[in-house]
């Protein structure tokens, strides 16, 4: 993971001097505002945006290996049972990637053992599969929730710098309190744009987890049925 975020932050500076040469207007005005946000906190909300980022990239692929056509793999499981090839059905599921088949081949093992024997192996090692499945989303929530309070932090500061401008001039004048104001704004506006990016992803993720684990319970009630069909539990 660590390797991947050292690239992701290499790949994004060279994006970042791609941008600046091929539009270096909107990438000036871009440079310009954030630094006018005041560069400690805005360093602080762009680090947050490119370590969810690099949690949301490894998410959605790991999620998009995982998803594996249920319908092909019972059919060829039952394929196997029905020539009273059970090794043949378990290899089958060592062979394809994912969760469901990982869950479809600890069922499998426990053949002997009977149905129940099944559901269970198959309840259990599916809570660990979720649980992997998931891996990583505290820390984008965590990001979610960090961007716009480091935004409201620098809104906080830079009200007090205006204030501090009106107490040393004594004179509460537009040109006095602007700065302080303006850094507010920008910073709260970076802030909550790096929320509103990363949720956008992090509501994608947890749709497709949702989908993977729908298709896992699916697919395990199914293996049972395809096990009792075909008599591997007498």
């Amino acid at each position: 993971m660590r390797k991947f975020i050292a690239l992701l932050l290499v790949f994004g500076l060279f994006t970042i001097d791609a941008m600046a040469q091929a539009e270096p207007t909107g990438f000036q005005i871009l440079k310009e505002k954030f630094i006018e946000g005041d560069w400690r906190f805005m360093s602080l909300v762009l680090v947050c945006l490119i370590l969810g980022l690099a949690f949301c990239i490894e998410r959605i692929i790991t999620l998009n290996v995982a998803t594996t056509n249920t319908d092909a793999l019972l059919a060829k499981i039952d394929e196997n049972l029905k020539e009273g090839n059970l090794e043949g059905a378990k290899e089958v599921c060592k062979s394809t990637p994912g969760p469901t088949a990982s869950i479809l081949y600890e069922g499998l093992k426990n053949a002997g053992d009977g149905p129940e024997a099944v559901e269970k192996a198959v309840v259990s090692y599916g809570s660990v599969q979720m649980g992997l499945l998931e891996k990583g989303l505290v820390w984008i929530a965590l990001f979610i929730a960090i961007a716009p309070m480091l935004g409201f932090m620098g809104t906080v500061i830079g009200m007090i710098q205006a204030f501090d401008r009106i107490q040393a001039v004594g004179d509460l004048s537009p040109s006095v309190v602007a700065g302080g104001i303006k850094v507010a704004l920008l910073t709260t506006v970076f802030g909550l744009i790096v929320a509103i990016i990363l949720q956008i992803f992090y509501n994608y993720i947890i749709s497709k987890v949702d989908s993977i684990v729908g298709k896992m319970e699916e697919a395990s009630i199914a293996l049972v049925e395809v096990m009792d069909s075909n008599n591997v539990f007498k």
